[in-house]
């Protein structure tokens, strides 16, 4: 038995490895947006910074596991094998939530993943214990306060961290606009004297107020003079920025280093907890059990988890450089940078969120109100305070998502925030707290317009709700598991542990597959960046005409599958096709809201005249989708129900059309690629002799039909009818697809007065 439980914990390591490699890429977005999205320095030398942190964080870590170990439960009367049942559970739940969160490019609180976790464990055992005889009540086995106190802190910190980022950004906004480079004279030095108080502030109480290596007298004068070192701070860090401002020196950039830092810092110090403390308290178990459990697992007490722990140095290392190598080789901290770092941008762009109910209703409502106020505020109030927020002329650098005075707000009043929740004993999330000053600070920029605040709104309602999902989940799905567990035994343990192996491979394998398909849009970035509206329209017809000869070779790889599922029975090749069309039809509906915003930017003679023919061949690539799906149906079905095959004079007879058609969507392609339509008459004239050849092996199908009215290929000669009239209509769409794209681009010799 020691045997097994010594494997559940060499899992639990193997768990807290992969959950501190997850969770960095979740949780980089705290200290990574701001200085990614206003790009004050290479990305290398941003993950440079970030990591000393994250090692600085790490090694200033006082160690303390309480929350694991008796923060929601009451170990002292749980027997060893249930605390083993609940350490389990939990980290099989958090590694998947976690990586699901991730793959899906959502920021989430490992902190509140991990509490409610262990909530939801501990419940449960807490139940089963009462229901079994036991006369310990809940209140016995659970610390039900401490969980209290962690609900209502996710609802201050959102709330707070909204409100205070909206203000402080708003009046910082006032004080340098956004021609900021030209306002800082007498001004900035004082702003990065503020602002490296704080961060100093935050370094020493969080960082060097719990070190292992600093004497205690230390941290004692430090707290009891903490006002007159703060005045001194502030004092000499005025005067150094406003001697480096004379030197031509960014202070904004080094604030904003500086401010990643100590983010990064904090987030290892504090939130190192969530990743490690689980195992850590399992290995402490395990440890104390056989020394003193005497093979009584299921009698055995954990009263030694009622105490604290110091967490070896070799672990924070190791931990340290995990959490670094995942930070700067995991695509998917990017693809969570990437959430919150659009949601915050200052321009247009494509919106990665639709809209919902609840965000149409808001962006009413708060419009209404903007309105109010300004009936309100004197005329000349308004007008100054518009000349302070006015951004015309101001053109940001490309890749840059919003200028430095906003990153450097989100920054320093993020970690303020944390701070100050930490003095009043509040267990801020780093996560919330970040995201949330992030879109304050950007609504305050006026970052969120009449076109995208809906889709922002509903971004952000997204994320937040996907936080408190994040609760439910992890509550009820470490219920469940606990529950299998404490009544499956050990076989039970072992199956859900072979159950994340394979869960954990299938999710990193879909991750990459959709990093495959959905490669950053480059092109409609330098569309949206460029403000001159010849080069958007050159570049809008490169985008347009990219699009649309991709989906012609989609369309004409489809259809091919299609027709080899059903020749040679081959249902996953069918499968593979369904899926196929549903993704690019959602890829589709993306492109064509990219290109319609581009439009707006173009030459606005030519979108006018333009603007008929962007619209069909737009329909066209739509209608490919629908041509192929009402012809995939009927097939997909009658291969998956097993019924008789397409006979072999079927194959034979079709397959010249088959060549025809490959052949011609080939050309149209290419066609419309190069934009170079010399050859185009003579597809049109091609494909009308191939539309009359389908008419004529269409009409010889139904007399053969007619004439062999009970054979038993009547189910087959139906689906093979079905796929010779839509293969009619996928011509008919390249037809309309090629003659639309011609027009579109203003190919040569293109009269606009034509009619074909």
């Amino acid at each position: 038995m020691e045997l097994i439980y010594l494997i559940i914990i060499v899992f639990l390591f193997l768990l807290a490895s992969f959950d501190l490699w997850v969770g960095v890429s979740n949780d980089a977005v705290n200290f990574l947006n701001s200085a990614v999205g206003a790009r004050v320095a290479r990305y290398r030398t941003i993950m440079i910074v970030a990591s000393l942190g994250v090692l600085a964080g790490a090694l200033l870590s006082n160690g303390m596991m309480d929350i694991a170990r008796h923060g929601i439960m009451n170990p002292s009367n749980f027997t060893f094998h249930e605390v083993m049942v609940i350490l389990l559970a939990v980290m099989v739940t958090d590694v998947v939530i976690l990586d699901m969160f991730n793959s899906l490019g959502l920021p989430t609180s490992t902190t509140v993943s991990m509490v409610f976790e262990l909530l939801g464990g501990t419940f449960l055992m807490a139940m089963l214990k009462m229901a079994h005889g036991s006369e310990l009540q809940i209140f016995d086995l659970m610390n039900t306060e401490k969980a209290l106190t962690v609900i209502i802190a996710i609802f201050v910190s959102v709330a707070i961290a909204f409100v205070f980022g909206y203000i402080v950004q708003w009046v910082s906004r006032l004080i340098f606009t956004f021609k900021y480079k030209e306002n800082l004279r007498y001004t900035v030095a004082i702003f990065g004297g503020i602002a490296v108080t704080a961060l100093s502030y935050f370094v020493f109480a969080k960082g060097l107020g719990g070190a292992w290596f600093i004497d205690k007298s230390v941290v004692n004068f430090i707290d009891t003079h903490i006002q007159t070192l703060l005045i001194g701070v502030f004092v000499g860090s005025t005067v150094v920025m406003e001697i480096l401002h004379l030197c031509k020196v960014n202070i904004f950039r080094f604030i904003i280093l500086a401010g990643t830092f100590a983010l990064a810092m904090a987030f290892a110090g504090n939130d190192l907890v969530n990743f490690i403390g689980v195992p850590l308290a399992g290995l402490s178990s395990f440890q104390d059990y056989m020394v003193h459990g005497g093979g009584a697992n299921d009698s055995f007490m954990m009263e030694s988890l009622q105490g604290s722990a110091k967490t070896p140095m070799l672990y924070l290392s190791i931990a340290a450089f995990i959490m670094i190598f995942s930070m700067v080789t995991s695509k998917k901290a990017r693809n969570v940078i990437k959430t919150s770092v659009d949601l915050s941008r200052q321009d247009e762009g494509d919106e990665m969120f639709g809209t919902s109910r609840a965000a149409r209703s808001i962006a009413r409502l708060t419009q209404n109100y903007s309105e109010n106020m300004e009936r309100v505020i004197p005329q000349p109030v308004r007008r100054w305070i518009d000349g302070r927020f006015d951004n015309q002329g101001v053109a940001l650098a490309p890749g840059v998502a919003f200028d430095e005075v906003r990153a450097s707000v989100n920054l320093v009043l993020a970690a303020l925030l944390i701070i100050i929740g930490t003095n009043l004993k509040l267990p801020l999330s780093t996560t919330y707290v970040t995201f949330m000053v992030a879109m304050s600070s950007s609504l305050a920029d006026r970052a969120w317009g009449r076109e995208s605040a809906v889709f922002r709104i509903t971004g952000m309602l997204s994320v937040i709700g996907g936080w408190f999902v994040t609760a439910g989940v992890a509550f009820l799905g470490c219920m469940l598991v606990t529950l299998i567990m404490f009544y499956g035994g050990i076989a039970a343990m072992i199956v859900f542990m072979g159950l994340v192996v394979y869960l954990l491979i299938r999710s990193s394998k879909k991750f990459s597959d959709s990093e495959k398909g959905n490669k950053e849009d480059e092109l409609f970035k330098l569309m949206m960046r460029s403000k001159d509206p010849e080069i958007v329209w050159d570049l809008l017809v490169k985008h347009v005409s990219r699009v649309q000869s991709d989906m012609t070779n989609f369309a004409l790889e489809q259809y091919t599958r299609i027709f080899e599922g059903l020749s040679q029975r081959k249902i996953s090749e069918l499968r593979g096709s369904q899926n196929a069309l549903r993704k690019e039809q959602e890829m589709l509906k993306k492109y064509r809201k990219k290109e319609i915003l581009v439009m707006h930017r173009a030459p606005q003679e030519l979108a006018m005249e333009r603007n008929t023919w962007f619209h069909l061949g737009a329909n066209s690539a739509q209608q490919y989708i629908y041509c192929l799906k009402r012809m995939l149906e009927p097939i997909k079905e009658h291969v998956d129900n097993n019924f008789n095959p397409l006979p072999q004079s079927y194959i034979e007879e079709f397959q010249p059309i088959l060549n025809s058609i490959h052949q011609l969507m080939k050309q149209s392609a290419g066609f419309i690629s190069t934009g170079r339509y010399n050859g185009y008459r003579d597809v049109m004239a091609e494909a009308d002799r191939c539309k009359n050849d389908l008419s004529m092996l269409r009409r010889k199908h139904i007399d053969r039909m007619q004439q062999d009215r009970n054979s038993k290929n009547l189910q087959i000669s139906i689906v093979y009818l079905n796929l010779i009239q839509e293969t009619q209509e996928l011509l008919s769409v390249m037809r309309h697809q090629l003659r639309a794209t011609r027009k579109f681009i203003g190919a040569p010799g293109v009269s606009y007065s034509e009619s074909e």
